[in-house]
């Protein structure tokens, strides 16, 4: 017997799902034709893919078997992408920060309708940490990595970090701001990849890294600012999150975070991600890129 394409689809989907029945729902096929089309693989590659719990979650076999089939169907997808009239098609899934989301992406998803009408852009959303990772394990195609180490990617901005206070703060109205200015404020913080990077911003910048609270929703934190209950650091991309209350205001000495829009470090990319990466050049090309002037 040998191994086919509908097998590994239903093996990645459950993978990728969690379930049989999700993996059903995405394939858009029984679940019964999912729990026969893994059985099938098994059987050919003599033993179980699959720990069948909730979540379901690939064995020791099912790990090493994973990146084989993830770059059979990259393959075979290079060529069905293509329609008849040479038109670029299917589905792209990208992850990104809650900030990156927010403020950079709505424009990007505009233009790649416009310029890859066939591309299908699905969004997810996770913190800065978990996004190579996401890369690496296949749950996402691309993703827009924060300050990732030297290899292929598209710099989309150079996102320069910026103190976001309330109109009505004693110092909204400086051209800039150290951090140690606001020693006396409670300082807010994102937790995970964030607040390690604003605790770096801190050393330089002689002032004292002891946050106040931890708010992992974005909408929260800004809030929370709204309502006069601390500061806290953002980055410029979050520029059109912030209401008229509010002022982003550039840090002194400046800093900033790469964003970049790349693949996996190793393996097959999806067959879209490069022209949505040479679509999302061209569209940044005609706009400030955020950290720059506008």
């Amino acid at each position: 017997m040998s191994v086919n394409l509908p097998q590994l689809r239903a093996f990645l989907a459950v993978v990728e799902t969690g379930g049989f029945g999700a993996a059903a729902d995405e394939l858009g096929v029984s679940q019964s034709a999912v729990s026969h089309a893994v059985a099938a693989l098994e059987r050919t590659l003599g033993g179980p893919l699959l720990v069948r719990a909730v979540p379901a979650r690939p064995t020791a076999l099912g790990r090493r078997a994973l990146p084989h089939a993830r770059a059979a169907l990259a393959a075979v997808g290079s060529l069905e992408l293509l329609g008849d009239d040479g038109t670029l098609r299917g589905t792209v899934r990208l992850a990104a920060t809650p900030t990156v989301r927010r403020g950079l992406l709505p424009d990007l998803l505009r233009h790649w309708r416009a310029e890859l009408p066939g591309v299908t852009v699905r969004v997810f959303e996770g913190d800065s940490g978990e996004l190579a990772d996401w890369l690496a394990n296949g749950t996402a195609d691309a993703a827009v990595l924060v300050d990732p180490p030297p290899g292929p990617g598209l710099t989309l901005a150079s996102d320069g970090y910026r103190a976001l206070l309330p109109r009505d703060h004693p110092l909204a109205d400086e051209p800039h701001i150290a951090l140690a200015d606001l020693a006396d404020d409670a300082f807010l913080v994102a937790p995970h990849g964030c607040e390690e990077r604003v605790r770096e911003l801190h050393a330089p910048a002689g002032a004292r890294f002891a946050p106040a609270r931890r708010v992992r929703d974005l909408a929260t934190l800004i809030s929370m600012v709204q309502a006069g209950l601390g500061v806290t650091v953002l980055s410029e991309v979050s520029r059109p999150l912030i209401g008229p209350d509010l002022v982003l205001l550039p840090l002194d000495p400046p800093a900033a975070r790469r964003l970049v829009l790349s693949g996996p470090r190793s393996g097959p990319w999806h067959p879209a991600v490069r022209p949505l990466a040479t679509a999302a050049a061209e569209c940044l090309a005609g706009h400030a890129r955020p950290g720059e002037a506008r």
